[in-house]
């Protein structure tokens, strides 16, 4: 197997400069509740960062479309047109006349400057509320020019918490498993792109079958399954360096690796005549410990984020449900007790919410319940969605579907991705057909 080389613009790194001031207001500031949903998007004004030549003006207007993107996909937002822009863009870098938004219906304003002077990309922003006629936050920023898009999604980040309180989840990867080919003979390559779907690049060459990839959630660092001589082994692999090591050969089969909350274990199932249980393997020891011992399948483990839970699939009690126990094994207990057959339970990395996959009447749908297994929902509906991963900040999903084959065995698997309300469901483009998605923690 033949790793590519790594996307070394994530690597490089970004100066962030407190450069404004804020100004203090008695008037309460926008904010939004996310945890009760948002049944209409916020208005929002993104002006075109400006810029004192033709370079840095281009610039500026790419870095903006990516951030007009980023907050419109969250579903939180809606961009103001910018043809009903009254005051002058340039004229923002002092101060908004604030009557000018109010009057189009803005709420909130972004506005910006680039600068860029042969290696170094500057960005500066700043975001008003419009009602309180306050600036919120303002930042500046300095990097390589190849670098504009990575800007573009800390601002995005940025202006997301000042508003929702919460983290962003803008300046992210998914990692995937890109897929060509007929349906029985498919090449299936790891693939990684930013969250938006930009800067695609192969991670592997297809000569092996990789499977389940899964992203570290304290580095930039994914575990995976390749078939190696037709027989799966567990490897991982550093996206910035492209270092790639393997896990351990194992007796048996091997299923679902993923990784601890503090990144130094990974769990997954192995199957012994049979019998597949949970087992978790000590990364710098490479101990291996058996977690599960019962006839039944046991697999899809997933930790809590505080680590003290995994919960998991099983048959054990006639058909696939979901389990929760204790990280040592014990205390196991079902969960889901809802009609149809569910399946790759993931935790939030907040710890409020169990994601999994449903099997009931004919269609597969990505719910979430709570970890008691109350409050189960039900995001989405299709011929088959499957393998649900959080972003960073717990409050969307991301999946793939697939769609029945045609006359000629000939189906589309692509990625997708759902916030909480269920009611934001967008198909993230890939180059080929897509699977198994894995959300990265935020880059460092």
């Amino acid at each position: 197997m033949t790793l590519k080389g790594a996307p070394s613009p994530f690597a490089l790194l970004l100066l962030l400069v407190t450069a404004f001031v804020l100004v203090p207001d008695a008037r309460a500031q926008l904010r939004v509740d996310i945890t009760q949903g948002v049944s209409e998007p916020i208005p929002v004004a993104v002006a075109n960062f400006h810029g004192d030549d033709l370079g840095s003006q281009d610039m500026g207007a790419q870095i903006t479309a990516v951030i007009r993107s980023n907050l419109e996909r969250s579903g939180l937002f809606r961009s103001v047109d910018p043809a009903a822009f009254i005051q002058d863009i340039a004229a923002l870098n002092i101060r908004p006349r604030f009557a000018d938004w109010r009057v189009i219906g803005a709420q909130a304003l972004i506005s910006g400057k680039v600068t860029v002077t042969g290696s170094t990309l500057e960005a500066e922003f700043r975001l008003w509320d419009i009602f309180a006629e306050s600036q919120m936050t303002g930042l500046k920023y300095s990097t390589v020019p190849s670098n504009w898009r990575r800007i573009a999604h800390i601002i995005s980040d940025a202006i997301y918490k000042q508003i929702t309180g919460e983290n962003g989840y803008f300046d992210t990867r998914i990692v995937y498993v890109s897929e060509t080919g007929p349906q029985n003979r498919k090449q299936k390559r790891l693939a990684i792109m930013d969250q938006d779907g930009a800067n695609h690049q192969y991670l592997t060459d297809g000569s092996t079958l990789v499977l389940t990839p899964r992203f570290s959630p304290t580095t930039q660092e994914i575990t995976y399954l390749a078939y190696y001589n037709n027989k799966p082994r567990v490897y991982l692999l550093n996206i910035d360096t492209g270092q790639q090591e393997v896990v351990g050969d194992f007796p048996g089969m091997t299923f679902a690796p993923r990784f601890s909350p503090d990144g130094r274990s990974v769990i997954m199932s192995l199957a012994q005549a049979g019998n597949s249980d949970i087992y978790t393997m000590d990364l710098p020891t490479r101990r291996v410990r058996r977690l599960t011992n019962h006839p039944a399948i046991d697999t899809s483990a997933s930790f809590s984020p505080d680590g003290q839970f995994i919960t998991f699939n099983s048959d054990r009690g006639g058909s696939q449900q979901i389990y929760v126990m204790r990280a040592d094994g014990s205390d196991v207990r079902r969960i889901s007790f809802g009609d149809g057959r569910y399946a790759t339970p993931v935790w939030s990395p907040r710890g409020d919410l169990i994601a999994f996959t449903k099997f009931g009447g004919g269609v597969f749908h990505i719910g979430v319940m709570r970890p008691d297994g109350s409050g189960e929902r039900l995001l989405t509906q299709s011929f088959l969605d499957e393998a649900p991963t959080w972003a960073p900040n717990g409050r969307v999903l991301m999946f793939y579907r697939q769609t029945p084959s045609d006359s000629q065995g000939r189906g589309k698997a692509s990625i997708w991705s759902v916030d909480l309300t269920g009611r934001n469901l967008r198909e993230i483009g890939t180059p080929q057909d897509g699977s198994d998605p894995a959300w990265s923690p935020l880059i460092p």
